[in-house]
């Protein structure tokens, strides 16, 4: 069994090793948009942020339990320090990441380091070295979005239901927006924007309750078009375009064609669903 958990630590690492940070380069997982980097990932489907740490037995350890225990606690810090460096790369919106946000606010730094000290233990392995692998996790949304998120007066104003209602099938009527924009280089966001030619928005905080972003997130992220537009997130019947372009210095934010965004406008159901923030991105 130890072997087979060293075995599987080697493998890890070599996966990991593949990327040396969130903005170098993103993997998949499943039909999830997954940004992987050295110390652990960002997944932009489920909104979690998960990290490693790794810990060896002290020298003058009275026992081998007490050497398993300290490398465990070591483990444990390492993870948590590594799991607040990748919440710091997480964009916000085109120009603002976690990071930004806290240089001004030490409140903000308060809060994201008490969330770390209460993040979930997701896995323990027992190395035969006497070293200890420890994996931990945090949900972007909830309350490290309530956190980071812009407050209500940047938000649409009518709080709605704690959850999205269902959606009325009308014949013929959309259910959400798929957007794909494959082959622009564009980045996840907490809090992305879609806009038309002229840079009128379509689609941003102002359509948007904020409690429905802080709970599932302003927009959903894929690689795989078949499985966006049957993500249960835009229903089962979403209307797919294709952006155009990419503003903001994150490359986070949409263009579509201005002909689409206005006939976007002019459906009815629209200011439902762009409202309970059933959106989907697609990204390489």
């Amino acid at each position: 069994m130890k072997i087979l958990k060293q075995a599987l630590f080697i493998s890890l690492a070599l996966l990991l090793a593949a990327g040396s940070s969130l903005a170098q380069q993103e993997a998949p997982a499943g039909d999830e948009y997954v940004q992987q980097a050295e110390s652990g990932a960002v997944n932009w489907g489920s909104y979690t942020v998960t990290a490693t740490g790794v810990g060896a037995p002290p020298a003058n350890a009275v026992n081998a339990a007490q050497a398993r225990g300290m490398a465990k606690r070591a483990a444990t810090v390492i993870a948590r320090r590594n799991l607040l460096e990748l919440i710091k790369g997480v964009q916000i919106d085109s120009s603002t990441t976690v990071e930004n946000f806290m240089v001004s606010s030490d409140v903000v730094v308060s809060q994201i380091r008490g969330f770390l000290q209460n993040s979930q233990i997701l896995d323990t392995a027992y190395m035969s070295d006497g070293s200890v692998e420890v994996s931990v996790g945090l949900k972007l949304g909830g309350s490290i979005a309530d956190v980071v998120l812009p407050k209500a007066d940047r938000f649409k104003l009518q709080a709605p239901a704690a959850m999205p209602k269902p959606v009325q099938q009308v014949p013929g009527a959309y259910s959400g927006l798929v957007v794909d924009a494959r082959g622009l280089g564009v980045r996840p966001a907490m809090s992305p924007r879609i806009l038309d030619e002229a840079g009128n928005e379509l689609y941003g905080t102002a359509m948007v309750s904020r409690e429905y972003a802080i709970q599932q997130g302003m927009a959903g992220y894929a690689k795989d078009p078949d499985k966006a537009a049957a993500n249960p997130r835009v229903a089962s019947n979403p209307m797919t375009v294709a952006a155009i372009g990419v503003l903001g210095a994150s490359r986070s934010d949409l263009v579509i064609p201005t002909a689409k965004a206005d006939e976007i406008r002019a459906q009815t159901e629209s200011k439902d669903y762009l409202a309970q923030a059933r959106v989907m991105i697609l990204l390489d």
